[in-house]
């Protein structure tokens, strides 16, 4: 009995040594397998990173309006009369002085004749008063008649000279409102609206004809009054117009002195380069360089915004760090308009970022900056990569 104890012991003993042994030698290879495999990295594009770099950065203001000839006329009727003939359409070019229409003149004819005939008579009867009048003068001299009937024929002759006066100037009258009847462009240009048709009659100061100038355009903004402080004369905007593929740049003309009533927003005036295309009543909408600051600047899709203080990824030897960040001026890069804000506090210059487009890192991640990827001081972390899509999701 003692003997197959002690075997029995000896067994046990066996047994408790083989268990130790493969426990160390599984922890062995388990503190060994680490060393012979590459860390897995996130390998990064050039589309994913960006750098943090000293900018020209450009502060703009939205500006919405439609775009309006300078200078338009529209021609009106200055008599009452029939419309005899019109002879443009909408897009004839006119030039200033162009016969454009007529009304119809028999009846101030008529009355121009009236009024020269009674003009006539009027000069007649003055030629009798002034007769008259020099007759009576010799007549005192002579003692024929009294200093009263003299006086009486130097009134009669003011009158008839004055009725002569008055009758011209109805001639006058007459005469230009016959000259009316003949429709002039006031101003070269394009006819915009026919708003009658030969055969209408038309009242005193009735719509006929617009013309609009396309050789001057200009767009009226309505700018918010705690920005229009903000803008200047001269500023430079670039615009988009419905149906005007490249951008038209403008310039800022003029400000209004007055807001509107109700709104309280005050209207911005800005000349439009010409372009072939360009009409009035275009729909156009841009922005205006209110601001240029030359500051350190990242593109506004490096910064994440969904925690308290805004924080950017920045990549640190191979592996990615989170920083906190204070934002300044948000505009544009003066090269390419991209959306760029400027960073006050919290990273410097050169620093390597990444952009929203590689989803939320956590931090310590590795990553490996691919071919093509232009950032400063880039390091490869691992010869292992994963694709960013397949590391965002984890």
């Amino acid at each position: 009995m003692t003997r197959r104890f002690r075997w029995v012991l000896i067994a046990l003993a066996l047994l408790l040594f083989g268990a130790a042994l493969g426990r160390a030698l599984l922890a062995r290879k388990a503190e060994e397998a680490p060393a012979s495999r590459p860390p897995v990295a996130l390998e990064l594009g050039p589309a994913d990173v960006t750098v943090a770099r000293q900018r020209e950065l450009v502060r703009q203001l939205d500006i919405t309006g439609e775009l309006r000839a300078v200078n338009s006329a529209v021609v009106k009727a200055r008599v009452a009369a029939e419309v005899q003939e019109l002879g443009v359409r909408e897009g004839d070019p006119v030039e200033a002085g162009q016969v454009l229409g007529r009304l119809d003149a028999s009846e101030y004819r008529l009355r121009l004749r009236q009024a020269e005939q009674q003009a006539a008579q009027a000069r007649a009867q003055l030629d009798i008063a002034e007769r008259a009048l020099s007759s009576n003068r010799s007549l005192v001299e002579q003692g024929f008649i009294s200093r009263n009937a003299l006086d009486t024929s130097v009134s009669n002759a003011a009158a008839a000279r004055a009725a002569l006066q008055a009758a011209r100037a109805a001639a006058d009258l007459s005469r230009k409102a016959e000259s009316d009847t003949v429709l002039r462009a006031p101003i070269a240009g394009f006819v915009a609206q026919r708003l009658v048709q030969p055969g209408e009659r038309v009242p005193v100061d009735a719509r006929l004809i617009e013309i609009v100038d396309l050789s001057r355009l200009e767009i009226e903004a309505a700018v918010a009054p705690e920005e229009v402080g903000r803008v200047r004369v001269g500023a430079v905007a670039e615009l988009r117009v419905d149906g005007i593929t490249a951008p038209v740049r403008a310039r800022v003309a003029r400000i209004n002195p007055a807001a509107q009533a109700g709104t309280r927003s005050v209207l911005v005036y800005l000349d439009v380069e010409l372009q072939p295309g360009l009409r009035q009543g275009l729909f156009a909408s841009g922005r205006i360089a209110v601001e240029r600051k030359a500051a350190l600047s990242i593109p506004e899709d490096a910064v994440r915004i969904d925690q308290a203080r805004p924080r950017v990824l920045e990549v640190t030897d191979g592996l990615v760090v989170v920083r906190l960040v204070n934002l300044g001026l948000r505009g544009t890069a003066t090269d390419s308009g991209e959306p760029l804000v400027e960073v006050t506090e919290g990273i410097d210059a050169g620093s390597t970022l990444l952009r929203a487009s590689v989803g939320e890192v956590r931090e310590g991640t590795a990553v490996r900056l691919g071919s093509g990827a232009d950032v400063a001081g880039r390091k490869s972390a691992a010869p292992v990569a994963l694709s960013a899509a397949s590391e965002a999701g984890r």
